[in-house]
């Protein structure tokens, strides 16, 4: 009896996909019935990461690529017969079996695509990584970057991702936040190099994931907040017994611009409740320095109120030249 018999049971085609992301071996319940009660599991690829688990669960897998019309063969009789596809997905055996489909001559098995395996939110950082790892090793031009010399991108990235949110770009801005992703994950590959105090980027995420659990007792303790306000009064206290600073100023980046510098000055005083006047001093530099303060006491962002009157004055410059905008 052929598959192509009248009388003949169809069977059942499985196609069953894995994601490279999770470990080999933890595969889906209804995966493991499936390639326990196949009469045949088959894989065109003899290296897949899934064979040695499934061989040690006593489970035979022919390495063997079958064209559609052998695999509808292997079902007749109404066998099962489990295809664990490859990381291309198998499209030339689908397009194959569509194709004897399509035909209307052939009684095809029941086809099913069976997800064993899924991709967890987060999971093409894992891809990131593996990529930064083969650049890292076989660039000439990124297995000689150090921390000193990729600092000034970092900063570049930052300001295009900021110009990106002003400019309202959604297609930028998933860019640009790329690209800043990039530097940290350039920076922690390159960190794990150190001589003396390597660290990885499960370090750094998970130095990140302990600091935010930290000052979100409100979420992951026994705390409560309700407002924001609340919430900024949680993370400056556990920031605080952190860092156990000397000053509020400890802590402020002072080489950041000078207007977002005067802004950050301003506003850790004004959280400390420090009365502190202003320098006293003559020029540009001290008119500047005041405005920031008033900026930051009114809840306004400098450099961004700046940045939007600076963008005014180039429309304005452009318009003279009879530049269209």
């Amino acid at each position: 009896m052929n598959a192509t018999s009248p009388e003949a049971a169809p069977g059942r085609i499985v196609l069953l996909t894995t994601s490279h992301r999770v470990a080999p071996g933890l595969l889906s319940w209804p995966a493991w019935q499936a390639l326990r009660t196949a009469d045949r599991v088959l894989c065109a690829d003899g290296a897949h990461p899934q064979l040695p688990y499934l061989c040690e669960a006593g489970i035979t897998v022919d390495e063997t690529a079958p064209t559609a019309e052998q695999l509808v063969e292997a079902c007749s009789g109404g066998r099962t017969a489990v295809v664990v596809a490859t990381g291309e997905g198998e499209p030339a055996l689908t397009d194959g079996l569509a194709r004897l489909a399509g035909t209307g001559r052939v009684r095809m098995p029941e086809l099913e695509l069976l997800p064993a395996s899924y991709d967890l939110p987060g999971a093409r950082l894992l891809d990131l990584v593996q990529v930064m790892d083969r650049i890292r090793a076989e660039c000439p031009w990124s297995s000689r970057q150090t921390h000193e010399g990729l600092a000034k991108y970092g900063i570049e990235e930052a300001y295009e991702l900021v110009e990106a949110i002003e400019d309202g770009d959604r297609d930028e801005l998933r860019e640009e936040l790329g690209d800043v992703l990039l530097q940290v994950v350039f920076h922690a590959r390159i960190a794990e190099e150190h001589p003396d105090a390597p660290f990885s980027i499960d370090d750094v995420a998970g130095g990140i994931v302990a600091k935010l659990i930290h000052r979100h007792p409100h979420v992951f303790g026994d705390a409560t907040a309700t407002t924001p306000e609340e919430v900024r009064e949680h993370w400056l206290r556990t920031k605080a017994e952190e860092k156990r600073r000397e000053s509020v100023t400890d802590g402020i980046p002072l080489g950041q611009p000078g207007l977002a510098l005067a802004a950050k000055l301003a506003s850790r005083v004004h959280t400390a409740g420090l009365d502190v006047p202003l320098p006293a001093g003559e020029g540009v530099g001290y008119d500047l320095l005041a405005t920031a303060v008033r900026a930051a006491e009114a809840g306004v962002d400098p450099e961004a109120a700046l940045r939007v009157a600076a963008r005014a004055y180039r429309d304005a410059v452009r318009a003279a030249e009879g530049v269209s905008a």
